[in-house]
């Protein structure tokens, strides 16, 4: 069963809500380009790569009104049997230019949304998607948090300087930047879980945060919890979320080193 967060944006793309698809093309836009790159193996340039991702994701929210949540496809199968499906409809189209005729576009098979249809997604992809959401989760947190508090954040944990450091360099005391980054940490734990959520199709996509060491709480229904963590795993969090923000903002560098 989908959480009631994944419904409300799935109901957003069927309603053609041009702020939903934006969400989609700024979150995942980077790690579909990068698998489009993979498997074009030099055959496709930059350019191509980008419409084909923008493609994937419109055919992504034109196909809501046939997805059925019921049949098991991970959130991460739905993107990445799509991105198939246009690059191999590309490929078709060149190939039947080469010979001098025409083909018009295959449509799309929906064999995406079976099981077996995650066969094709390897660890870098999954991992990759993961990391999306959390990076979407810390520009939210970004957008919502005061300056100052996700400055400290940002030099503690991302920049990695000691509260010391930080505190000198903000002009606070240590005791002061301790509680600021409790609370921009909290915030994010919801954030995250509410990203995740939202973007999940699976139980074992749930799952995935706390496979990643960010140990998000999680509510009866087995869904992250949207509330405050556990302050022993404070540390490990921090650590957790570092390595997987500065992983996907390295990917981020390589995408736009090639636009």
């Amino acid at each position: 069963m989908l959480s009631t967060m994944t419904t409300s944006f799935i109901g957003r793309l069927r309603a053609r809500d041009e702020a939903a698809w934006f969400e989609l093309w700024e979150t995942f836009g980077p790690v579909l380009r990068a698998q489009l790159t993979r498997w074009g193996r030099g055959r496709i340039g930059p350019e191509t790569v980008r419409d084909l991702s923008q493609e994937t994701l419109a055919a992504l929210s034109d196909s809501m009104d046939r997805f059925d949540p019921s049949r098991g496809a991970r959130f991460s199968t739905w993107l990445l049997a799509i991105a198939k499906h246009v690059l191999g409809d590309e490929m078709d189209r060149r190939n039947a230019l080469k010979r001098g005729g025409g083909r018009p576009g295959a449509s799309l098979d929906e064999s995406w949304m079976a099981m077996d249809a995650r066969a094709g997604a390897d660890e870098q992809y999954e991992a990759a998607i993961f990391r999306a959401k959390v990076e979407a989760a810390v520009r939210l947190v970004e957008r919502e948090s005061d300056f100052v508090d996700f400055s400290i954040y940002r030099m503690r944990v991302f920049d990695g300087q000691s509260g010391k450091e930080v505190a000198e360099s903000v002009g606070v005391s240590e005791p002061t930047v301790s509680r600021r980054l409790a609370k921009v940490r909290d915030l994010l734990r919801a954030r995250i879980a509410e990203v995740v959520a939202t973007y999940s199709f699976t139980q074992e996509e749930l799952a995935e945060a706390a496979r990643s060491g960010l140990s998000l709480p999680v509510s009866p229904d087995g869904s992250p919890a949207v509330r405050g963590g556990d302050r022993l795993s404070d540390n490990d969090f921090d650590e957790a979320l570092s390595e997987i923000f500065h992983r996907q903002q390295e990917l981020r560098r390589q995408d736009e080193a090639v636009q």
